[in-house]
């Protein structure tokens, strides 16, 4: 990369124009691009398969997860869906009810449309490779889980999968390329819904696909420019302003979580509170699940919203939002209940954020 992440990230797009010297990159809005003679081009022929916009911000993703290549989709789950189509009818792929609620709804489809089928590693402390097969061509994984934030060992996974001539695939949203780069840690594939932290506004639906391989680059383009789920240029724009401040908004995201788990380790209406240690992304159990509607009705700084990763903190209930098409059976296995909740902690000044959790915490309605 040549320069620290800060410099780097407030740098994407300098220097890129260099015809006009625009120091932001501009929005190239053309669908088409003409050729300068026959058998030549200006390496963009139709915005689908390349546009200079999106070509700026996916070599600084590329760059970020320390990979070769890089798409930037449409949506996370369009970045989900262009790694599914690496694989065909009779595939088989392990993966995890600890998941985004959305992942898991779309492997179902899979299995109902195109016979990919999934087997399920729920137990995080059992041996992966008992559920391989000759048929496992991927492990689909999130780090850390969502929504109880458990981490899982990447490199060791890789080394299992790899002797079997398996893909490693992995959801790296919530902890960024700043907290975590699986591609270095033996994943072959990274997916981000960019929408999240790496925008950073909630304003803007994105997603990325990252790979270091250049067989798989070559596959991952050729599908994604055949379906055709690429990120608009204005949207690209977006991503890129989003990235610039990506450090600055983690270490202020972090400092807040940090903040707030100490806060709520110790309040007696709080059953368990579940941190990594490190990001922007929190859950807790409150011991009484009738005081959960009058909790979120109190709040006046958190919204109570689905998303997370941007710059204002929301608060999410799994069971009834992000979790809602999971079975009883499998929300139980993940831990999800009716106590649940889930924190995005934003980069408000975490005095008010402990104090508006407090005063929902502690009102009459709760009391």
């Amino acid at each position: 990369m040549g320069h620290h992440i800060d410099t780097f990230l407030a740098q994407i797009g300098n220097r890129n124009d260099e015809k006009t010297g625009a120091i932001t990159t501009p929005i190239y809005l053309s669908s088409t691009y003409a050729h300068p003679a026959l058998g030549e081009s200006t390496g963009f022929d139709y915005t689908r398969t390349a546009n200079p916009t999106r070509s700026v911000v996916e070599e600084a993703l590329a760059k970020l997860e320390g990979g070769s290549f890089a798409v930037a989709t449409s949506s996370g789950m369009a970045a989900i869906q262009l790694v599914m189509s690496l694989f065909k009818t009779g595939d088989h792929i392990i993966t995890s009810h600890h998941s985004y609620g959305g992942s898991l709804r779309y492997f179902d489809l899979l299995t109902a449309q195109q016979g990919i089928t999934f087997s399920f590693w729920d137990d995080l402390n059992s041996d992966i490779s008992a559920l391989i097969t000759p048929e496992t061509k991927a492990i689909w994984i999130e780090t850390p889980t969502n929504p109880l934030m458990l981490e899982l060992d990447i490199a060791t996974i890789a080394k299992i999968a790899h002797k079997h001539d398996i893909l490693v695939c992995v959801d790296n949203t919530f902890y960024t390329p700043l907290l975590q780069q699986p591609l270095q840690l033996g994943a072959d594939i990274v997916v981000h819904s960019a929408t999240k932290y790496l925008s950073g506004h909630n304003d803007v639906l994105a997603g990325a696909v990252i790979c270091n391989d250049d067989a798989l680059a070559k596959t991952l383009g050729a599908n994604l420019n055949t379906t055709g789920a690429t990120l608009a240029p204005f949207d690209c724009f977006l991503l890129i302003r989003g990235l610039k401040t990506l450090a600055l908004r983690m270490a202020k995201h972090q400092e807040n979580a940090q903040a707030l788990f100490n806060y709520l380790s110790t309040h007696p209406s709080i059953e368990q509170v579940y941190y990594p240690g490190q990001g922007g992304m929190l859950s807790f159990s409150i011991k009484d699940a009738s005081k959960i509607g009058p909790l979120l009705s109190s709040l006046t700084v958190f919204s109570f919203a689905e998303s997370l990763g941007s710059v204002e903190s929301l608060i999410t209930y799994p069971l009834t939002q992000t979790h809602v098409d999971m079975s009883a059976e499998d929300l139980a296995i993940c831990g999800i209940d009716e106590h649940l909740l889930r924190l995005s902690v934003g980069i408000e000044d975490s005095a008010d954020l402990i104090a508006d959790l407090k005063q929902a915490l502690e009102s009459e309605e709760l009391l």
